[in-house]
C-alpha cells in the first residue's frame, strides 16, 4: 500500500525555510507525493511542531494530535513498521 495523493491517507508537506523555487525544483526532480504543501519561510510553523531539522515526519490523528514523530529520512522499513501500523 502506498501513501500519498492516490491513497486514502493524505500526506502534506511543509516547505520549511526554503525558497519556493528551490522547493519546486526539488519536487520536480524527486516527485511530489503531497496532497498540499504549507509554506513556512521563517520557520514559525516548524517551531510550533518542534521541528529542529529536516526531514521530519509527523503522523497526526483526526483530532489534530501528533501521535508519532520521525526524525530523519523515512525508509521503506520505517513506513511499513512505524507509520502504517498507526494508520490502521
Amino acid at each position: 500500500v502506498e501513501l500519498g495523493k492516490a491513497n486514502v491517507v493524505p500526506i502534506y508537506g511543509l516547505n520549511y525555510k526554503d525558497l519556493p523555487e528551490d522547493a519546486n525544483r526539488w519536487l520536480a526532480q524527486f516527485g511530489n507525493p503531497y496532497a498540499g504543501i504549507l509554506v513556512d519561510p521563517e520557520g514559525r510553523i516548524g517551531l510550533d511542531f518542534g521541528v529542529y531539522g529536516a526531514p521530519e515526519t509527523f503522523v497526526i490523528d483526526a483530532q489534530g494530535t501528533i501521535v508519532y514523530k520521525h526524525i530523519g529520512p523515512l525508509t521503506p522499513a520505517d513506513i511499513e513498521t512505524k507509520i502504517k501500523p498507526l494508520l490502521q
